[in-house]
């Protein structure tokens, strides 16, 4: 008999876990993404926080560890939010995450309790912008369906370089994907309102696909019972439903359940062996269970479970953590703003607690893959077996032990690797496989109890034990991009040229003002003051008229009035903005230099001595200007193709160039025309930027790779030749990243025209020589960003870089800021002294006679604030008061004082400020008006 007719778990009740068995210390986050907000296996919990901007997950266990608590752990995952993630259904120590960072990466996890992996087994590089969603395949080890913005991709981890199949592209955003429990096919929802099947072995199309959703809000799509599929969403009432679809005929649902008006997305949630579906709206405080038959009525409501807290997010518990002897059917963990709260599903049954009751579970799926990535591929159809959850039938894991002193001096053995976790040579492998660890990460916790004990480390670690430990790490890691108040905006730019090339960053920024290309007839260019921001006029304002279109320009770092302007016609032309800025428009330059006898796409001022500038052309050729003199002093040859970028040295006496035809180079142009070296370039050729970084001890190339895919090369100086010495790689991209480098904390930004995002990175001159930081995200693509000199830095708020973002009609100043504590003491270890940039070391005429130079340095700390260095020590508090206190006996009246005390503490005073304004937040001058 069809036990979905029978109905046995009709009356299936809903058991919420006491408060303290509940998980608190969580802080989740409410970040919007199309993923789960929190995931299960049968031993671990990983769940968002509001931390890093969501790219911090929280980890926790399903069951309490040692002393009958639940540890809470942090893991930096990425560098952005993460959007999705899932347990791999073979081994319960193996996540992979997805992110608005772009990356996919799988991590092999130990309990909470232990020392987590500082790193992940693999990172895969989708390069389609942000990715949305992956899911771990039912029955095949190392297969990941992967959903970036608008399609979905299968991948084979053992093969990292590319995916084995991108699926048709959906025409919106991809909102779901499911995979059948057979593995055989894909299923996804969207925002353009369609339902698509696919069959990825067979072709990359839908083999079925409908119009069918009623409303395009935060669709999600399930599998459930063999052919059946589960969809929830919205009508065109905008109130919530779930529906039930034949996955061969998509172009009418079998059966409709209304749920009400809400805005959250409804969250479906399907146990394969009871058939009961559970459906959980993000915001509300109810789990509704649903039982799903093969016939009338197919869906027939089982329960509602009314939650003490609104939902962030629900998890499924895999079948082998159920308690079976308690008729435990299913177990789900919902995720709360602070904690996470068990709800069990049992089925009432006469010796509950004493007897296993077969008729409510049948053997449910194993741990162990039936095939590998490739087999699946080759069209293997192999299913996963089953086990019985009979506990006297089920293998038993191996006790956990303490290690104690004497396994701690066994040497070699495998009590050296931290406990709980799953080891493995192979990212994918089984936990049976496993056989050596990997390097490890201590990670903060915190105890999920109300005892107010935190685990501490050791007080005999080292502090070279310790970093050894936790690996490479970053001051600026959760550095953090702000978009200044709009009082500081420059608005209402018209006829803005957003056809500038790719050499050009599209406008140029001193100190006092900002050169802005406008797309008018005759090369003009708008001079606008910094110390004027608001709303530019409707009618015209007064322009320089370059007479030829802008290719390149650059403003003189030693006059704040000079600005250097290369031209279509191979000539460059040098302005001069009259104090206080343009009052009229200027038809005549102050110099014009020619030589070149193509096209100029590139100009670049000498660091150090003043009047030395150098171009590059479509001719071939890298031309050093002495304007002092107005003269051509020298022609660098060797280029074969055209110079994607050029950079001086910091002690201003080599010149670095990358080039189209695949190298680059390095001049010392006083001693020589040809290249002092040349090596190897990014194998792409759509564009490339070169910078020194590390004291001039290396070179920054960012460039494309032979798959068009952006990635940064980091070469050493001194043997170009040798090739890059490390490289990383970004996303997928049409524009050249364009790098600005910080030398006093060694932060790379990097961002694109036409990109939302900018990429940093700390450099380091050794192993893993990127560290990357947190990212800026910019709400619509931005036409450029240039960054202002060091000391247009606000100290106070711990500002180390400070760019102005172009858009189509607006320049918005950005503060990059350091989250710091103790922001009312100068932050000496991260402001060292910084170069007086504005005064040259030496002039045009003594640098090409061989004379050098170099900045003199200051140091950028108020005189009323106090470096951190020096601040005084504060005593610890002592949280617990002695036992004698407690022990003391009270006098009848000493009760009644404190009483009435701890009442008027507990009422306030209202002249004490609220608990609120001790929080950080953003300055009053940031919020909009």
């Amino acid at each position: 008999m069809n036990r979905f007719k029978t109905s046995k778990f009709k009356n299936t009740t809903p058991k919420i876990a006491k408060k303290d068995e509940w998980i608190n210390n969580v802080h989740a986050g409410s970040f919007s993404s199309q993923g789960n907000h929190i995931k299960a296996s049968s031993k671990l919990v990983a769940f968002n926080t509001d931390q890093a901007g969501g790219g911090l997950l929280g980890l926790t266990s399903v069951l309490p560890g040692s002393n009958d608590q639940w540890i809470v752990a942090q893991i930096s995952c990425h560098s952005d939010l993460v959007t999705d993630m899932d347990f791999s259904p073979f081994n319960e120590s193996l996540m992979v995450t997805c992110s608005a960072d772009e990356t996919v990466k799988l991590w092999r996890l130990c309990d909470p309790e232990q020392e987590q992996s500082g790193s992940p087994e693999l990172t895969l590089h989708p390069g389609q912008g942000r990715v949305e969603l992956v899911h771990f395949h039912p029955t095949s080890s190392g297969l990941l369906a992967i959903g970036t913005a608008k399609s979905p991709l299968i991948w084979d981890t053992s093969r990292q370089d590319a995916p084995l199949a991108a699926l048709e592209q959906h025409s919106d955003l991809l909102q779901s994907l499911s995979w059948k429990q057979d593995g055989s096919l894909l299923a996804s929802s969207c925002k353009d309102k369609m339902l698509r099947v696919f069959d990825p072995r067979a072709q990359l199309t839908p083999v079925q696909s409908a119009k069918s959703l009623q409303n395009n809000k935060d669709s999600r799509i399930l599998w459930a019972k063999d052919d059946q599929l589960v969809t929830t969403g919205f009508d065109m009432m905008r109130s919530r439903e779930v529906r039930l679809w034949d996955s061969r005929k998509l172009s009418s649902s079998i059966s409709t359940v209304s749920l009400g008006t809400s805005s959250g997305m409804l969250i479906p949630l399907f146990d394969e062996d009871t058939g009961l579906l559970l459906l959980a709206g993000i915001g509300d405080t109810g789990i509704d269970c649903f039982e799903i038959s093969s016939s009338e009525p197919f869906l027939s409501q089982v329960s509602h479970c009314l939650t003490d807290a609104s939902t962030r997010g629900v998890a499924m518990v895999p079948k082998l953590a159920l308690d079976v002897m308690s008729c435990e059917v299913m177990r789900v963990l919902q995720l709360t703003d602070s904690c996470i709260v068990p709800v069990s599903y049992q089925v009432p049954r006469k010796h509950s607690g004493q007897e296993f009751h077969e008729d409510l579970y049948p053997d449910t799926l194993g741990s162990t893959p039936a095939m590998s990535a490739e087999e699946w591929w080759k069209g293997g159809n192999k299913q996963v077996e089953k086990v019985s959850l009979h506990p006297d039938k089920r293998p038993k894991p191996p006790t956990k032990q303490t290690a104690g002193k004497k396994d701690m001096a066994s040497s070699g053995s495998k009590e050296d690797q931290p406990r709980g976790c799953s080891t493995s040579s192979s990212p994918l492998s089984t936990p049976s496989s496993s056989s050596s660890a990997a390097p490890s990460r201590s990670p903060s916790t915190t105890s999920g109890l109300s005892s107010g004990f935190v685990p501490s480390p050791s007080p005999s670690q080292s502090t070279k034990a310790i970093q050894s430990l936790l690996g490479p790490s970053s001051k600026f890691r959760h550095i953090q991009g702000v978009v200044m108040h709009r009082d500081t905006h420059i608005t209402n730019i018209r006829n803005l040229n957003l056809t500038t090339p790719g050499e050009c960053d599209g406008f140029c920024v001193n100190r006092q003002r900002v050169a802005v290309p406008l797309s008018i007839s005759g090369g003009q260019i708008a001079v606008l003051e910094r110390s004027e921001p608001g709303r530019l006029p409707e009618t015209a304002f007064p322009t320089i008229q370059n007479s030829v279109n802008v290719a390149d320009f650059s403003w003189d770092p030693f006059d704040t009035h000079r600005l250097a302007v290369a031209g279509d016609d191979a000539k460059i032309r040098v302005w001069r903005v009259p104090k206080g800025g343009l009052k009229e428009t200027i038809t005549e330059p102050e110099l014009i230099l020619q030589g070149h006898t193509e096209k100029i796409y590139s100009i670049k001022f000498h660091p150090l001595a003043s009047g030395i500038l150098v171009s590059s052309s479509y001719d071939f050729t890298v031309r050093l200007w002495n304007l002092e003199s107005g003269e051509q002093v020298k022609v660098l040859t060797g280029h074969e193709d055209q110079v994607f970028g050029m950079a001086w040295s910091p002690d201003g006496k080599l010149l670095a160039t990358v080039c189209k035809d695949g190298k680059v180079r390095i001049y010392d142009p006083r001693k020589s025309t040809a290249p002092l070296q040349e090596g190897p370039g990014p194998e792409g050729h759509r564009g490339a930027r070169v910078v020194w970084v590390c004291d001039g001890k290396y070179l920054l190339v960012s460039g494309f790779d032979s798959r068009s895919e952006r990635g940064l090369y980091l070469y050493p100086s001194d043997s170009v030749a040798s090739g890059p010495l490390a490289s990383t790689s970004v996303n997928v991209s049409p524009s050249t990243l364009i790098p600005f480098y910080d030398p006093d904390t060694s932060v790379a930004f990097l961002t694109g025209k036409g990109d939302t995002r900018v990429y940093i990175y700390e450099l380091v001159p050794e192993e893993p020589y990127f560290i990357e930081c947190s990212s800026f995200n910019s709400p619509e693509p931005h036409k450029g960003m240039v960054f202002l000199p060091k000391t247009e830095c606000n100290v106070r708020d711990v500002e180390i870089a400070v760019g102005l973002m172009l858009t189509k009609t607006t320049i918005e100043p950005v503060a990059f800021r350091v989250p710091r504590v103790k922001k009312e003491f100068f932050q000496d270890d991260v402001y060292i002294d910084t170069v007086v940039w504005w005064e040259p070391a030496l002039t045009a005429s003594a640098w090409l006679s061989g004379s050098n130079g170099q900045h003199k340095k200051m140091s950028l700390k108020p005189k009323d604030m106090t470096p951190v260095s020096e601040a005084p020590k504060e005593a610890p508090v002592r949280k617990y008061l002695p036992s004698s206190v407690y022990l003391e006996e009270k006098t009848d009246e000493q009760k009644k004082e404190e009483l009435l005390s701890a009442m008027v503490a507990k009422l306030g005073n209202l002249d004490d400020p609220l608990p609120q304004e001790a929080f950080e937040g953003v300055d009053e001058d940031e919020w909009d008006d």
